[in-house]
Protein backbone atom coordinates (compact mmCIF):
# COMPACT_ATOMS: atom_id res chain seq x y z
CA UNK A 1 0.00 0.00 0.00
CA UNK A 2 1.49 3.34 -1.05
CA UNK A 3 1.77 6.16 1.46
CA UNK A 4 -0.68 9.02 1.12
CA UNK A 5 0.97 12.39 0.49
CA UNK A 6 -0.31 15.95 0.12
CA UNK A 7 0.51 15.69 -3.59
CA UNK A 8 -1.79 12.69 -4.05
CA UNK A 9 -4.57 14.46 -2.14
CA UNK A 10 -4.22 17.58 -4.27
CA UNK A 11 -4.12 15.52 -7.45
CA UNK A 12 -7.39 13.89 -6.43
CA UNK A 13 -9.05 17.24 -5.64
CA UNK A 14 -7.97 18.58 -9.02
CA UNK A 15 -10.19 16.00 -10.70
CA UNK A 16 -13.39 17.70 -9.53
CA UNK A 17 -14.61 21.10 -10.73
CA UNK A 18 -16.60 23.59 -8.66
CA UNK A 19 -19.52 24.44 -11.01
CA UNK A 20 -19.64 28.05 -9.82
CA UNK A 21 -15.93 28.85 -9.92
CA UNK A 22 -15.55 26.61 -12.97
CA UNK A 23 -12.21 25.45 -11.58
CA UNK A 24 -11.04 22.67 -9.32
CA UNK A 25 -10.66 23.72 -5.65
CA UNK A 26 -6.86 23.61 -5.75
CA UNK A 27 -6.47 25.79 -8.85
CA UNK A 28 -9.11 28.18 -7.48
CA UNK A 29 -7.07 28.69 -4.32
CA UNK A 30 -9.70 27.21 -2.00
CA UNK A 31 -7.50 24.60 -0.29
CA UNK A 32 -6.44 25.72 3.18
CA UNK A 33 -5.38 22.63 5.15
CA UNK A 34 -4.46 19.02 4.49
CA UNK A 35 -3.91 16.83 7.55
CA UNK A 36 -2.68 13.28 6.88
CA UNK A 37 -2.41 10.79 9.73
CA UNK A 38 -1.83 7.36 8.32
CA UNK A 39 -4.98 6.40 6.47
CA UNK A 40 -6.96 9.29 7.93
CA UNK A 41 -7.14 12.48 5.87
CA UNK A 42 -8.75 15.79 6.86
CA UNK A 43 -9.11 18.60 4.32
CA UNK A 44 -10.35 22.13 4.85
CA UNK A 45 -11.50 24.39 2.00
CA UNK A 46 -12.63 28.01 1.93
CA UNK A 47 -15.10 29.27 -0.66
CA UNK A 48 -15.01 33.00 -1.35
CA UNK A 49 -18.75 33.16 -2.02
CA UNK A 50 -21.98 32.34 -0.18
CA UNK A 51 -22.82 28.68 -0.76
CA UNK A 52 -24.67 27.41 2.29
CA UNK A 53 -27.03 25.20 0.27
CA UNK A 54 -24.24 23.84 -1.91
CA UNK A 55 -21.24 23.22 0.33
CA UNK A 56 -22.65 20.12 2.06
CA UNK A 57 -23.10 18.20 -1.18
CA UNK A 58 -19.80 19.50 -2.53
CA UNK A 59 -17.97 18.31 0.60
CA UNK A 60 -19.57 14.88 0.25
CA UNK A 61 -18.44 14.58 -3.38
CA UNK A 62 -14.87 15.50 -2.46
CA UNK A 63 -14.92 13.09 0.48
CA UNK A 64 -16.06 10.20 -1.71
CA UNK A 65 -13.33 10.96 -4.25
CA UNK A 66 -10.66 10.97 -1.54
CA UNK A 67 -11.88 7.75 0.04
CA UNK A 68 -11.56 6.01 -3.33
CA UNK A 69 -7.82 6.69 -3.26
CA UNK A 70 -5.54 3.80 -2.37
CA UNK A 71 -4.25 4.15 1.17
CA UNK A 72 -7.05 6.38 2.48
CA UNK A 73 -9.30 4.63 4.99
CA UNK A 74 -11.47 7.64 5.78
CA UNK A 75 -11.59 11.30 4.80
CA UNK A 76 -13.13 14.39 6.31
CA UNK A 77 -13.82 17.48 4.21
CA UNK A 78 -14.76 20.76 5.87
CA UNK A 79 -15.88 23.70 3.74
CA UNK A 80 -16.22 27.25 5.07
CA UNK A 81 -17.59 30.26 3.22
CA UNK A 82 -15.40 33.31 3.83
CA UNK A 83 -16.61 36.39 1.96
CA UNK A 84 -14.00 39.11 1.56
CA UNK A 85 -14.61 42.72 0.47
CA UNK A 86 -14.01 43.56 -3.20
CA UNK A 87 -14.57 46.60 -5.36
CA UNK A 88 -14.14 47.40 -9.03
CA UNK A 89 -12.94 51.01 -8.69
CA UNK A 90 -9.89 51.09 -6.42
CA UNK A 91 -9.98 54.89 -5.96
CA UNK A 92 -13.47 54.91 -4.38
CA UNK A 93 -13.54 54.67 -0.55
CA UNK A 94 -15.18 51.65 1.02
CA UNK A 95 -18.79 51.78 2.21
CA UNK A 96 -19.26 51.45 5.97
CA UNK A 97 -20.78 48.14 6.99
CA UNK A 98 -20.72 46.69 3.46
CA UNK A 99 -18.21 44.26 1.96
CA UNK A 100 -19.51 43.96 -1.62
CA UNK A 101 -21.88 46.12 -3.67
CA UNK A 102 -23.72 44.45 -6.57
CA UNK A 103 -25.47 46.71 -9.09
CA UNK A 104 -28.45 45.13 -10.88
CA UNK A 105 -29.13 47.18 -14.01
CA UNK A 106 -30.92 47.18 -17.33
CA UNK A 107 -30.89 49.36 -20.39
CA UNK A 108 -34.66 49.75 -20.42
CA UNK A 109 -37.60 49.29 -18.09
CA UNK A 110 -40.03 46.40 -18.00
CA UNK A 111 -37.50 43.58 -18.28
CA UNK A 112 -37.88 42.27 -14.71
CA UNK A 113 -34.83 43.97 -13.21
CA UNK A 114 -36.38 44.72 -9.80
CA UNK A 115 -37.77 41.19 -9.53
CA UNK A 116 -34.32 39.82 -10.34
CA UNK A 117 -32.68 42.09 -7.75
CA UNK A 118 -35.13 41.02 -5.04
CA UNK A 119 -34.70 37.31 -5.75
CA UNK A 120 -30.92 37.70 -5.96
CA UNK A 121 -30.83 39.32 -2.52
CA UNK A 122 -33.11 36.66 -1.02
CA UNK A 123 -31.18 33.81 -2.65
CA UNK A 124 -27.88 35.15 -1.30
CA UNK A 125 -29.44 35.32 2.16
CA UNK A 126 -30.63 31.70 1.83
CA UNK A 127 -27.02 30.74 1.10
CA UNK A 128 -26.03 32.13 4.51
CA UNK A 129 -24.81 35.62 3.59
CA UNK A 130 -25.74 38.86 5.34
CA UNK A 131 -27.56 40.82 2.65
CA UNK A 132 -29.12 44.22 2.10
CA UNK A 133 -30.97 45.71 -0.85
CA UNK A 134 -31.10 49.36 -1.82
CA UNK A 135 -33.90 50.55 -4.08
CA UNK A 136 -32.04 53.14 -6.18
CA UNK A 137 -34.95 53.65 -8.55
CA UNK A 138 -35.84 57.03 -7.05
CA UNK A 139 -38.70 57.71 -9.49
CA UNK A 140 -40.34 54.28 -9.29
CA UNK A 141 -39.30 52.39 -6.13
CA UNK A 142 -40.83 48.92 -5.84
CA UNK A 143 -38.73 46.89 -3.39
CA UNK A 144 -40.93 47.81 -0.44
CA UNK A 145 -43.88 46.09 -2.13
CA UNK A 146 -41.80 43.10 -3.22
CA UNK A 147 -40.53 42.53 0.32
CA UNK A 148 -44.02 42.83 1.81
CA UNK A 149 -43.25 45.98 3.81
CA UNK A 150 -46.45 47.76 4.82
CA UNK A 151 -47.23 51.04 3.05
CA UNK A 152 -46.32 54.04 5.16
CA UNK A 153 -43.46 52.23 6.94
CA UNK A 154 -40.64 54.55 7.96
CA UNK A 155 -37.07 53.68 8.95
CA UNK A 156 -35.89 54.52 12.44
CA UNK A 157 -33.32 57.29 12.72
CA UNK A 158 -30.21 56.74 14.82
CA UNK A 159 -28.21 59.63 16.29
CA UNK A 160 -30.18 62.01 14.05
CA UNK A 161 -28.10 61.07 11.01
CA UNK A 162 -28.44 57.35 10.26
CA UNK A 163 -31.42 55.59 8.68
CA UNK A 164 -31.90 52.10 10.09
CA UNK A 165 -32.92 49.78 7.23
CA UNK A 166 -36.15 47.83 7.58
CA UNK A 167 -35.62 44.07 7.74
CA UNK A 168 -37.83 41.70 5.75
CA UNK A 169 -37.28 37.99 4.97
CA UNK A 170 -33.83 38.28 6.58
CA UNK A 171 -32.72 41.09 4.24
CA UNK A 172 -32.02 44.72 5.19
CA UNK A 173 -34.12 46.94 2.90
CA UNK A 174 -33.83 50.67 2.20
CA UNK A 175 -35.86 52.63 -0.34
CA UNK A 176 -36.91 56.18 -1.16
CA UNK A 177 -40.46 54.84 -0.84
CA UNK A 178 -39.89 54.73 2.95
CA UNK A 179 -39.17 58.48 3.02
CA UNK A 180 -41.95 59.83 0.79
CA UNK A 181 -45.69 59.50 0.36
CA UNK A 182 -46.76 56.64 -1.92
CA UNK A 183 -48.84 58.94 -4.12
CA UNK A 184 -46.31 61.76 -4.41
CA UNK A 185 -44.19 61.65 -7.58
CA UNK A 186 -40.49 62.55 -7.38
CA UNK A 187 -40.43 65.58 -9.68
CA UNK A 188 -36.67 66.06 -9.34
CA UNK A 189 -33.87 67.00 -11.70
CA UNK A 190 -30.76 64.87 -12.07
CA UNK A 191 -28.55 66.49 -9.38
CA UNK A 192 -31.31 66.13 -6.78
CA UNK A 193 -31.77 62.47 -7.65
CA UNK A 194 -28.02 61.80 -7.45
CA UNK A 195 -27.86 63.54 -4.07
CA UNK A 196 -30.76 61.50 -2.75
CA UNK A 197 -29.11 58.27 -3.90
CA UNK A 198 -25.82 59.13 -2.18
CA UNK A 199 -27.68 60.01 1.00
CA UNK A 200 -29.59 56.72 0.93
CA UNK A 201 -26.40 54.70 0.46
CA UNK A 202 -24.00 56.51 2.77
CA UNK A 203 -26.42 57.50 5.55
CA UNK A 204 -28.05 54.09 5.97
CA UNK A 205 -26.69 52.12 8.91
CA UNK A 206 -26.01 48.90 7.02
CA UNK A 207 -25.29 46.17 9.58
CA UNK A 208 -22.23 44.15 8.58
CA UNK A 209 -23.36 43.14 5.07
CA UNK A 210 -21.56 40.60 2.91
CA UNK A 211 -23.53 41.85 -0.12
CA UNK A 212 -25.54 44.99 -0.83
CA UNK A 213 -27.72 44.55 -3.91
CA UNK A 214 -28.55 47.87 -5.59
CA UNK A 215 -31.69 47.87 -7.74
CA UNK A 216 -30.76 50.48 -10.35
CA UNK A 217 -33.22 52.52 -12.40
CA UNK A 218 -33.22 51.70 -16.13
CA UNK A 219 -30.90 53.56 -18.45
CA UNK A 220 -27.38 55.00 -18.36
CA UNK A 221 -27.91 58.44 -16.83
CA UNK A 222 -27.09 60.46 -13.72
CA UNK A 223 -27.84 57.79 -11.12
CA UNK A 224 -25.70 55.20 -12.87
CA UNK A 225 -22.77 57.60 -13.19
CA UNK A 226 -23.10 58.71 -9.56
CA UNK A 227 -23.03 55.11 -8.41
CA UNK A 228 -19.97 54.36 -10.55
CA UNK A 229 -18.04 57.40 -9.32
CA UNK A 230 -18.99 57.45 -5.64
CA UNK A 231 -19.80 53.88 -4.59
CA UNK A 232 -17.31 50.97 -4.52
CA UNK A 233 -19.25 48.58 -6.75
CA UNK A 234 -17.80 45.05 -6.86
CA UNK A 235 -19.67 44.07 -10.01
CA UNK A 236 -22.82 44.51 -12.07
CA UNK A 237 -25.54 42.19 -13.33
CA UNK A 238 -27.30 43.12 -16.58
CA UNK A 239 -30.96 42.09 -16.92
CA UNK A 240 -32.62 41.82 -20.32
CA UNK A 241 -35.28 39.98 -22.29
CA UNK A 242 -34.54 38.17 -25.58
CA UNK A 243 -36.27 40.98 -27.50
CA UNK A 244 -34.01 42.85 -29.94
CA UNK A 245 -34.96 46.27 -28.54
CA UNK A 246 -34.14 45.20 -24.98
CA UNK A 247 -30.83 43.71 -26.11
CA UNK A 248 -29.88 46.94 -27.86
CA UNK A 249 -30.32 48.87 -24.60
CA UNK A 250 -28.68 46.13 -22.54
CA UNK A 251 -25.55 46.47 -24.68
CA UNK A 252 -25.39 50.14 -23.70
CA UNK A 253 -25.54 49.11 -20.07
CA UNK A 254 -22.65 46.68 -20.50
CA UNK A 255 -20.58 49.32 -22.28
CA UNK A 256 -21.29 51.90 -19.58
CA UNK A 257 -20.06 49.66 -16.76
CA UNK A 258 -16.98 48.74 -18.76
CA UNK A 259 -16.12 52.42 -19.32
CA UNK A 260 -16.27 53.13 -15.58
CA UNK A 261 -14.20 49.99 -14.79
CA UNK A 262 -16.93 48.02 -13.01
CA UNK A 263 -16.82 44.29 -13.82
CA UNK A 264 -19.89 42.90 -15.57
CA UNK A 265 -20.54 39.65 -13.70
CA UNK A 266 -22.99 38.32 -16.24
CA UNK A 267 -26.38 38.57 -17.94
CA UNK A 268 -29.80 37.46 -16.69
CA UNK A 269 -32.40 36.76 -19.36
CA UNK A 270 -36.01 37.12 -18.26
CA UNK A 271 -39.15 36.06 -20.13
CA UNK A 272 -37.09 33.63 -22.20
CA UNK A 273 -39.98 31.27 -22.90
CA UNK A 274 -43.69 31.04 -22.13
CA UNK A 275 -45.17 27.64 -21.31
CA UNK A 276 -48.95 27.46 -21.66
CA UNK A 277 -50.56 26.45 -18.36
CA UNK A 278 -53.33 24.59 -20.22
CA UNK A 279 -51.54 22.58 -22.92
CA UNK A 280 -47.83 22.89 -22.01
CA UNK A 281 -46.89 24.39 -25.37
CA UNK A 282 -43.60 26.36 -25.19
CA UNK A 283 -43.44 29.61 -27.12
CA UNK A 284 -40.67 32.22 -27.34
CA UNK A 285 -42.80 35.34 -27.26
CA UNK A 286 -39.91 37.80 -27.13
CA UNK A 287 -37.40 35.96 -29.31
CA UNK A 288 -34.96 33.20 -28.58
CA UNK A 289 -31.34 33.07 -27.41
CA UNK A 290 -30.89 36.83 -27.08
CA UNK A 291 -29.34 36.74 -23.63
CA UNK A 292 -26.91 34.03 -24.66
CA UNK A 293 -25.82 36.04 -27.70
CA UNK A 294 -25.32 39.18 -25.58
CA UNK A 295 -23.24 37.27 -23.04
CA UNK A 296 -21.13 35.70 -25.78
CA UNK A 297 -20.60 39.05 -27.49
CA UNK A 298 -19.05 40.56 -24.37
CA UNK A 299 -17.33 37.46 -23.06
CA UNK A 300 -19.45 37.20 -19.90
CA UNK A 301 -21.65 34.44 -18.54
CA UNK A 302 -25.36 33.93 -18.98
CA UNK A 303 -26.12 33.68 -15.25
CA UNK A 304 -29.74 32.59 -15.63
CA UNK A 305 -32.52 32.22 -18.17
CA UNK A 306 -35.97 32.52 -16.61
CA UNK A 307 -39.39 31.82 -18.12
CA UNK A 308 -42.30 34.22 -18.49
CA UNK A 309 -44.13 32.94 -15.43
CA UNK A 310 -47.29 34.13 -13.72
CA UNK A 311 -45.98 32.69 -10.44
CA UNK A 312 -42.94 34.99 -10.45
CA UNK A 313 -45.19 38.04 -10.92
CA UNK A 314 -47.82 37.01 -8.36
CA UNK A 315 -45.30 36.10 -5.67
CA UNK A 316 -43.46 39.42 -6.09
CA UNK A 317 -46.75 41.35 -5.93
CA UNK A 318 -47.69 39.46 -2.76
CA UNK A 319 -44.48 40.56 -1.02
CA UNK A 320 -42.88 37.10 -1.06
CA UNK A 321 -40.68 36.69 -4.14
CA UNK A 322 -40.12 33.21 -5.52
CA UNK A 323 -36.85 32.56 -3.65
CA UNK A 324 -38.77 32.55 -0.34
CA UNK A 325 -42.37 31.87 -1.46
CA UNK A 326 -41.56 28.55 -3.17
CA UNK A 327 -37.92 27.80 -2.33
CA UNK A 328 -37.98 24.21 -3.62
CA UNK A 329 -39.41 25.12 -7.03
CA UNK A 330 -37.43 24.87 -10.24
CA UNK A 331 -37.49 28.67 -10.68
CA UNK A 332 -36.21 29.22 -7.13
CA UNK A 333 -33.35 26.81 -7.82
CA UNK A 334 -32.42 28.92 -10.88
CA UNK A 335 -32.25 31.98 -8.62
CA UNK A 336 -30.08 30.10 -6.10
CA UNK A 337 -27.68 29.01 -8.84
CA UNK A 338 -27.60 32.60 -10.11
CA UNK A 339 -26.78 33.91 -6.63
CA UNK A 340 -23.89 31.48 -6.15
CA UNK A 341 -22.52 32.34 -9.59
CA UNK A 342 -22.70 36.08 -8.84
CA UNK A 343 -20.79 35.60 -5.58
CA UNK A 344 -18.24 33.37 -7.29
CA UNK A 345 -17.72 35.88 -10.12
CA UNK A 346 -17.01 38.65 -7.59
CA UNK A 347 -14.42 36.50 -5.84
CA UNK A 348 -12.86 35.46 -9.17
CA UNK A 349 -12.78 38.98 -10.65
CA UNK A 350 -10.82 40.21 -7.65
CA UNK A 351 -8.48 37.22 -7.89
CA UNK A 352 -7.92 37.87 -11.61
CA UNK A 353 -7.12 41.53 -10.95
CA UNK A 354 -4.16 40.67 -8.72
CA UNK A 355 -0.92 41.84 -10.37
CA UNK A 356 1.69 39.27 -11.24
CA UNK A 357 5.05 39.54 -9.48
CA UNK A 358 8.24 38.83 -11.39
CA UNK A 359 11.60 38.36 -9.68
CA UNK A 360 14.80 38.71 -11.68
CA UNK A 361 18.45 38.26 -10.77
CA UNK A 362 19.36 41.82 -11.83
Amino acid sequence: MSAVTRETVEACLRQLVDPHLEQDPVSAGCLREVDIRGGQVAVRLELGYAAGLFKGGWAQMLQMALENLEGIESAQVRIDCVIEPHQGQVQVPALAGVKNVIAVASGKGGVGKSTTAANLALALAREGARVGILDADIYGPSQGIMFGIAPGSRPQVREQKWFVPIEAHGVQVMSMAFLADDNTPMVWRGPMVSGALLQLITQTAWDNLDYLVVDMPPGTGDIQLTLAQKVPVAGSVIVTTPQDLALLDARKGVEMFRKVHIPVLGVVENMAVHICSNCGHAEHLFGEGGGEKLAAQYGVELLASLPLSMAIRMQADDGRPTAVADPESQIAMIYQQMARKVGARIAMSAHAAMPSIEISDD
